[in-house]
């Protein structure tokens, strides 16, 4: 997908203040057992089709607004993920904005996730 010139150019404006983190890194993590909320925040008919499994959802369009009711500790263990890594990163951005300290940004999204075959979860 070729993405506009002012859309990137937010995202690496959010991408300077966000960690973010590999596909191959969350897979060990959820593989090693780490305690981490796993949050999807593409939209809706995109989770329906398929996302990662452990995940919940949150989309980028009321991640913000309804966060705090779903995760009300400020330093819970977070990483976003999205189709790319676009989303994720500025939903993070936000999120830190909000006061949460723990927050990471899957690089490569749900994208990255599939070319490595790595196991899904249907509807």
């Amino acid at each position: 997908m070729q993405h506009s010139p002012r859309f990137l150019k937010i995202v690496d404006d959010a991408r300077r203040r966000v960690r973010e983190c590999s596909v191959d890194d969350v897979k060990n993590k959820l593989d090693q057992g780490q305690k981490f909320l796993l949050i999807d925040v593409r939209e809706d008919n995109e989770w329906a089709k398929d996302h990662l499994p452990g995940a919940i959802h949150l989309g980028k369009g009321i991640i913000e607004r309804d966060v705090e009711e779903r995760v009300p500790a400020l330093d819970t263990p977070m990483v976003l993920y999205c189709g790319g890594g676009y989303r994720s990163a500025m939903a993070a951005d936000n999120l830190q904005k909000m006061g949460y300290t723990n927050v990471i940004s899957m690089d490569g999204g749900i994208r990255g996730w599939r070319e490595k075959n790595y196991p899904l979860t249907k509807g």
